[in-house]
């Protein structure tokens, strides 16, 4: 499979994988930018991709930034229709400021093949005997 890039400024980083065998692609951060405790920050990659249709590039953390920092990604669906800027939402859940440098990797991202589920409005839902959880929710099944 191919991922077409366009880089919409010059100083852009090329997403890639870090390792023959990573799942993520790496995005990169075209702009240094403080980011306070509890505070909610919009980042710029510079470029725009095109997923192929069936596919969908999901946004995930890097694992360094939000186990050693707090740094924690927001709202990452990339449809495949979409050709504007890629941009990474992130909030600061940890307990100091943290600077991110431009060309810092912030985020990565997975495609992955999209399913289209057919969605079926009806009164009762299978109980599924088989289940033991059935309706139980949060904290359901102990410690």
């Amino acid at each position: 499979m191919q991922i077409k890039i366009k880089k919409l400024t010059p100083d852009a980083i090329t997403p890639n994988y870090a390792h023959h065998d990573d799942a993520g692609l790496d995005l990169f951060a075209i702009e240094e930018m403080l980011i306070e405790v509890g505070q909610i920050v919009q980042f710029s990659t510079g470029i725009a991709m095109e997923v192929p249709e069936g596919y969908v590039g999901l946004i995930w953390d890097k694992s360094g930034l939000s186990h050693n920092h707090g740094l924690k990604t927001l709202g990452g669906v990339l449809d495949s229709s979409y050709r504007g800027e890629i941009k990474i939402g992130i909030i600061n859940l940890g307990k100091e400021s943290y600077t991110v440098g431009k060309g810092h990797k912030i985020a990565q991202m997975i495609i992955q093949q999209k399913v289209t589920a057919e969605i079926v409005e009806v009164s009762d839902l299978d109980n599924n005997e088989k289940s033991e959880r059935r309706e139980g929710g949060l904290g359901s099944t102990g410690k």
